[in-house]
């Protein structure tokens, strides 16, 4: 890390921008996440959908969603297991901190290109494809910028500390600090010397969460439960012959 970095890292961490940035914005952000959700399930439970352009344009979409979606959840559950476990449980299991940050850094890799391409395909489908654009709004852009942001931060932080440099073990100092909020015991010490992307990317993805609710993105918290147990639809035919077939079981005729 640079001079001018080392400067940057710290700057943001002394004295009251510390508290604010790693304690303060942190809860803000999770209050905001979870209560923005009760709300909006509340009071806009119809526009709980992701508002499907599938209609508009299919050849793109079929590459870069299941790019995007595919990827976005490899680096989820990459996230979760590396701010969540504790160094120490991987260590007791026999995975050793080589093994765990070669792993870590190929996984987290291959699945940041593939996030990050398919978010290239579905921004450029929506910029070129007419229809699809026309029904854009300004949320949704705000949206895919926060994304793209969060996410570009993170690839960036993975390349320039683990691949160009010599490595950094975020599960001393980053993880520990996410735990500790949790543990309503927050100590924003532990984000002293973490390098500068890996700052800017923690606060733009808590940005992110924060304007969650109030985005498309909420249909990630959605899984359709319903319906396994909802009734079957009945179609009624208008025509008086049913043609030279029999019916297959369920579909006949209601008299």
């Amino acid at each position: 890390m640079t001079a001018s970095q080392q400067h940057l890292t710290l700057a943001v961490e002394s004295g009251t921008g510390g508290i604010l940035l790693w304690v303060a914005l942190p809860y803000v952000s999770l209050a905001v996440f979870v209560l923005g959700h009760v709300w909006r399930y509340r009071y806009d439970k119809f526009g709980w959908t992701t508002r499907s352009s599938q209609l508009y344009e299919r050849r793109l979409l079929r590459i870069g969603s299941p790019l995007f979606h595919f990827g976005i959840l490899f680096v989820l559950l990459g996230h979760i297991g590396g701010l969540l476990i504790p160094e120490s449980w991987t260590h007791a299991v026999g995975i050793s901190e080589h093994t765990y940050h070669v792993l870590a850094v190929v996984v987290g890799t291959i699945a940041g290109v593939c996030t990050v391409g398919g978010l290239v395909i579905l921004i450029y489908r929506r910029r070129t494809v007419g229809p699809v654009f026309s029904a854009t709004t300004r949320n949704d852009k705000a949206m895919y910028l926060s994304l793209a942001v969060t996410i570009g931060l993170g690839l960036a932080a993975t390349v320039a500390a683990n691949i160009v440099g010599g490595g950094y073990n975020y599960r001393e100092t980053i993880s520990p600090w996410f735990r500790s909020i949790f543990y309503l015991q927050p100590d924003p010490d532990l984000m002293t010397g973490v390098p500068v992307l890996f700052q800017l990317h923690a606060l733009s993805a808590l940005l992110l969460f924060a304007a969650w609710p109030f985005t498309r993105l909420v249909h990630m918290l959605t899984a359709p439960l319903g319906y396994l147990t909802r009734p079957y639809i009945v179609y009624r035919s208008r025509d008086t012959q049913l043609g030279s077939r029999a019916p297959h079981r369920g579909w006949e005729r209601i008299r």
